[in-house]
C-alpha cells in the first residue's frame, strides 16, 4: 500500500490533477504586498464557480482575516501564517508535499516530484522565479 499526502483528494485541482503550491509572503517579491486584497473573513470568493476545480469554493484558512489576488490567470490566498496557497495559475513546479501544515499541497521551493501550482517569473523581484516553471497544458519549461 502506497501512502499520498492528503489521500490524493486534499489541496489538489481535482480538473488538472495539479496540487495546490504553497509559499510564504517573504519569499515573494513586492507583487504580493502591491497588488493582494485584504479582506475579511467572509470567503471573497464565494462567487467562483470553478474555484477548486470541482465548483466548490475553496475556504481559505481560518484565519480572521485574509489576503487574495484574483485575476484570470491567478488565485491566491493568505492567512496570518504568512503563507500563500497558490489555487489557480497558468504555471506548475515540480517540488515536494507540503506536510503536515497543508497536506497533500507542494512547498513550492523544495524541489522535487509533485506537481503543484506556482507563481511565474513575473512574481519576483529579480524577474526570476527560485524554482523552475512550467506551463501548464503544455509542460513547457519557461525560462
Amino acid at each position: 500500500m502506497t501512502f499520498v499526502y492528503g489521500g490524493g483528494e486534499t489541496n489538489i485541482d481535482k480538473k488538472t490533477g495539479i496540487r495546490y503550491g504553497v509559499i510564504h509572503q517573504s519569499s515573494v517579491g513586492d507583487k504580493w504586498f502591491d497588488e493582494a486584497q485584504f479582506e475579511a473573513r467572509d470567503d471573497p470568493f464565494v462567487d467562483t464557480e470553478d474555484y477548486d476545480g470541482w465548483g466548490v469554493p475553496w475556504d481559505p484558512p481560518d484565519d480572521d482575516d485574509v489576503m487574495y489576488y484574483k485575476d484570470d490567470d491567478y488565485t491566491a490566498t493568505s492567512g496570518s501564517d504568512g503563507d500563500i496557497f497558490i489555487v489557480r495559475s497558468p504555471f506548475y513546479t515540480l517540488c515536494e508535499f507540503c506536510s503536515p501544515c497543508a497536506p497533500g499541497a507542494g512547498y513550492i521551493l523544495n524541489e522535487g516530484g509533485v506537481k503543484a501550482y506556482c507563481f511565474g517569473h513575473e512574481w519576483f523581484d529579480s524577474d526570476i522565479a527560485p524554482y523552475k516553471v512550467f506551463k501548464v497544458g503544455s509542460d513547457e519549461p519557461i525560462s
